[in-house]
């Protein structure tokens, strides 16, 4: 498969007018790449506006909402729901981000809820773990093919990623079959974490809102 670089906008940027700019960016920096498949997590309410921009005959960006909601619809304020991420074209999910279990105190129950909530309607679940206890408790029941993205917490947002020794270590001990790496990845140390380490993929947060560094970061993933 192709490797997968996912960006994990989180909460930014603060105005259409700058997620636009962002994404028209990366997309016309990204126009010739091959072989590598790009998604764009932008926050919830920019999903309409940047499926529209996203037309281009050269190069497919697929779109990915940030969480989810296990319920289809109904009384739960705030929430939004795989179904309403589908209709907006997104195909991936990403689940259980260490900011949402500390912030919002998400359980690996309620991971576990949202992931057969997505797995159900055909889109493609992201998983977020920092252990393998995470892992198992969050895909307990679980038996469909689940992408997972390991992001030891003490590499998130702090310029200080995992060594690759220690991420092979950890990929080999995640029996799936497609499992990204995220972490103060960058355009430096973004080839390696697949060449060296063996993952299939990234998870992208800070370098991901800078278009001139995603974009060499997703070329430097393209030329393995």
């Amino acid at each position: 498969m192709k490797p997968l670089i996912v960006a994990n906008w989180k909460m930014n940027p603060q105005s259409l007018a700058e997620a636009k700019r962002l994404f028209n960016s990366v997309k016309n920096g990204l126009k010739n790449i091959k072989n590598t498949e790009v998604v764009i997590c932008p926050p919830f309410v920019y999903l309409p506006v940047l499926k529209i921009e996203s037309k281009s005959p050269s190069f497919t960006i697929s779109f990915g909402g940030q969480s989810c909601f296990w319920e289809e619809k109904g009384a739960f304020t705030g929430e939004v729901s795989p179904t309403m991420l589908k209709d907006l074209g997104c195909d991936y999910v990403i689940l259980g981000h260490s900011e949402r279990r500390k912030y919002l105190k998400e359980t690996d129950e309620m991971i576990n809820k949202k992931i057969k909530a997505v797995l159900s309607l055909g889109l493609k679940p992201i998983l977020c773990i920092a252990n393998l206890t995470k892992l198992k408790k969050s895909l307990r029941g679980i038996k469909d093919k689940v992408i997972i993205a390991y992001e030891p917490v003490f590499a998130i947002g702090t310029g200080k990623p995992c060594t690759i020794e220690k991420a092979k270590k950890m990929r080999n001990l995640i029996k799936c079959p497609v499992v990204l790496y995220g972490g103060s990845v960058n355009s430096q140390n973004a080839a390696d974490y697949i060449k060296m380490a063996g993952f299939q993929g990234l998870l992208v947060g800070g370098a991901s809102l800078d278009s001139e560094e995603f974009i060499k970061l997703a070329k430097n993933v393209a030329h393995i």
